[in-house]
């Protein structure tokens, strides 16, 4: 949630106290207390929502860090293969275009090749081996490839819930809008002869303007030196 939504929310919960405290001043089947009702369901989806959001950016970063990591790491492997099959060029004719490591820098076209280098691999084994590659170098290859597609599955699951929450955070604090909309005519109505409760209404339901905007408009205007005819 941003500043504005989170400012939104407060003022539905100062309404939502207002309502407790005035509980009994309204009929159990009265519209007043449907719509008391109404906005506590709207906050509590609300905080539901915040959180579900807060917790898909924080899965999309810690992905997208991993997803970083495990791109490095199986372009190192690659490279490593690589390297070995140019030193054995000499040896095995054009075996060196059969491992070279492609430019992209997109994933999938990098999890293609790798896989690709991993079946031709199996060819040369030993050779690579006797070159001093780990005895496992091909499937630690074809688990560096796993642990890419896994970060990637795992950054878009978190994009995915970071967007739907935001999505139902949006739709409810648009009825939420609606909802206070309602309740203000309900209760200056009710109140109409009660400028003492109607004020307490009136002060929960106003929404706190942003700090920077508070500070701006409390500033005044720069004040300008001395005159020249002083």
């Amino acid at each position: 949630m941003d500043d504005k939504e989170r400012r939104k929310l407060e003022t539905y919960q100062r309404a939502e106290r207002f309502g407790v405290e005035h509980t009994d001043d309204f009929g159990a089947n009265s519209l007043g207390k449907l719509l008391f009702s109404q906005l506590s369901l709207i906050i509590n989806t609300l905080a539901r929502y915040a959180s579900s959001e807060e917790s898909g950016r924080g899965m999309k970063r810690q992905a997208t860090s991993t997803r970083a990591a495990a791109r490095e790491r199986l372009r190192t492997a690659l490279e490593a293969i690589s390297r070995t099959a140019r030193a054995m060029a000499n040896e095995i004719v054009g075996i060196e275009e059969m491992f070279r490591v492609p430019r992209t820098n997109g994933d999938q076209q990098l999890i293609a090749a790798a896989r690709a280098i991993a079946e031709r691999a199996a060819s040369f084994e030993a050779q690579f081996i006797a070159h001093e590659l780990p005895q496992t170098f091909i499937q630690d290859l074809l688990d560096n490839i796993a642990n890419l597609e896994r970060a990637i599955i795992e950054q878009a699951s978190g994009r995915g819930d970071h967007v739907a929450a935001r999505a139902e955070i949006d739709e409810s604090i648009k009825k939420g809008s609606v909802l206070m909309g309602k309740l203000n005519s309900v209760i200056k109505n009710k109140y109409a002869d009660n400028a003492g409760v109607l004020a307490e209404w009136i002060s929960a339901r106003h929404i706190e303007r942003s700090p920077s905007r508070k500070r701006r408009e409390t500033s005044g205007p720069a004040q300008g030196g001395p005159s020249a005819n002083a």
